[in-house]
């Protein structure tokens, strides 16, 4: 099959379509009416030879061969816009829309209420916030960049650890004046301990605790598994249970005396954040941008 404009034009709609999840977001996102869209689509189906897209009244989504196709041809269509950019002098310039997979600890509890000088600082970039369990295919998604705590998984993105969190087992004062304190990490055998569900293993993560050069693993159980951070947060301060969270969402509760830090000879372990963006030659400034921004609050607190 000879190569035509059509086949790049017909890309960038089928992406706009992915992107938006409908004809009608994409019209609005590349300028074209509706009916030019399911055009677009159509000649690009016709010229591949094969349904890229399931369509009802409802909602659009990429067939198996669809999703093959899209999946492969997406890289390229970044690389020939980055390619643009760079050539243009605008790689340099923080704007358009920036799409952020965003961990669900980190949101809620860090970034949240902070986002205003960053907008002050780029008022030509809109930023869209993905909040979900695990980090899925940045690619095929239509991601820019990932914020996320744990250590990498995969090969295919280009990573960068931005700083390392505490770690601080903490209780509120009414669960201490029914359960008591405990004064050695290994006595959480004995407590309530809230769990956190680790998504990448379908298992609560496991109490660590670090001291100089002494490590321990305790294993702790309890009554309640949570996948929202800020749920096992709020129970944690309603005297549910023992929490493990990461220090920086807890610094007013810590001084207004309404969390106890059980433990603050036992600060050592960490947990990593890091930054996570496809595979890139020229990674766009919006994506630097925005990572700065979040190292900077990061080492704010």
């Amino acid at each position: 099959m000879a190569f035509d404009g059509r086949i790049l034009s017909g890309v960038s709609v089928l992406a706009a379509v992915v992107e938006g999840g409908s004809f009608v977001k994409a019209a609005e996102l590349i300028g074209l009416t509706d009916s030019g869209v399911s055009r677009a689509i159509g000649r690009l189906e016709a010229r591949v030879g094969v349904r890229l897209l399931d369509r009802t009244t409802r909602s659009v989504k990429l067939t198996d061969e669809g999703r093959r196709f899209y999946d492969e041809a997406k890289p390229h269509l970044d690389a020939i816009e980055n390619a643009a950019l760079a050539a243009s002098g605008a790689a340099s310039a923080v704007r358009g829309r920036l799409r952020v997979d965003i961990d669900p600890f980190f949101l809620p509890l860090v970034l949240a209420g902070r986002l205003g000088a960053f907008c002050e600082r780029h008022p030509d970039l809109t930023v869209e916030f993905v909040t979900r369990a695990q980090l899925g295919d940045l690619v095929a998604d239509g991601i820019d960049l990932a914020i996320r705590f744990g250590r990498p998984r995969g090969a295919s993105l280009i990573s960068r650890k931005l700083i390392e969190a505490p770690i601080l087992t903490v209780a509120s004062p009414a669960y201490l004046d029914r359960h008591g304190r405990p004064a050695h990490p290994s006595e959480l055998t004995r407590h309530r301990c809230l769990q956190f569900l680790d998504p990448a293993t379908g298992r609560p993560f496991e109490w660590e605790f670090v001291r100089g050069s002494e490590t321990m693993e305790v294993a702790t159980t309890g009554p309640l598994t949570f996948t929202d951070p800020k749920a096992l947060l709020e129970e944690c301060l309603g005297g549910t249970g023992i929490a493990q969270v990461i220090g920086w969402g807890v610094g007013a509760q810590l001084a207004a005396g309404e969390l106890i830090d059980l433990f603050p000879d036992w600060h050592g372990e960490r947990f990593p954040l890091y930054a996570y963006h496809p595979s890139r030659q020229h990674p766009p400034a919006k994506v630097h941008a925005f990572i700065d921004y979040c190292e900077e609050i990061a080492r704010s607190l």
